[in-house]
């Protein structure tokens, strides 16, 4: 899909340089993964301290269930 954009030139040169990929549609994809991957780290980080887990939970029997069914 064709997109014009008006893209801060300078900030694009130096996104270049930083990032040694070959071509500008490059360089914004990559910063648009980054930018995608980033924003899915900080939802993440959200989560922490929200789940209450189980004290009496133990992952030793667990792992012990999973190599009897192997």
């Amino acid at each position: 899909m064709a997109t014009n954009l008006a893209i801060d030139q300078e900030l694009l040169a130096e996104a270049l340089v930083i990032g040694k990929l070959p071509t500008k549609k490059a360089t914004v994809n990559e910063a648009l993964r980054e930018f995608v991957q980033r924003r899915k780290q900080l939802e993440a980080l959200k989560l922490f301290g929200t789940i209450d887990f189980d004290p009496d939970y133990d992952y030793k029997a667990e792992r012990k269930r999973k190599q009897d069914r192997i």
